[in-house]
């Protein structure tokens, strides 16, 4: 059974609201010296990429003002193959795109829920 696309818009804001939970207080340089921190952010944002990659066509059409093909290839963009990820492009994306995003996705539930409720 395919997963309702609802779940993976859900998915997106869990991981936001995760990383965003995860990185609260820490300065650049804290960020670099946590381990444990940059994995667990970096699992996030690639469920972002993943989840933004079953996002049906329609929505994606609809809500055009989404960076959906950044959002999905946003693991390409932070990690340089085998050399390693790019910090500095991870704490950019953390400090200022996610929150640019979070509340376009809050708009795409809202609207996916007011949907379900006048359908129903």
């Amino acid at each position: 059974m395919k997963r309702d696309y609802k779940l993976f818009v859900i998915d997106i804001l869990e991981a936001i609201d995760y990383i965003d939970s995860f990185v609260k207080g820490m300065s650049f340089e804290d960020f670099l010296k946590d381990e444990k921190t940059k994995s667990a952010v970096i699992w996030q944002i690639n469920v972002i990429g993943e989840a933004t990659k079953n996002i049906p066509k329609s929505i994606r059409a609809k809500y055009k003002d989404l960076p959906w093909k950044d959002m999905a290839g946003i693991r390409d963009k932070i990690s340089h193959f085998y050399f390693g990820v790019n910090y500095e492009i991870v704490w950019k994306v953390i400090k200022k795109r996610l929150l640019e995003l979070k509340p376009k996705i809050e708009q795409i539930l809202k609207d996916l829920e007011s949907e379900e409720n006048n359908a129903g």
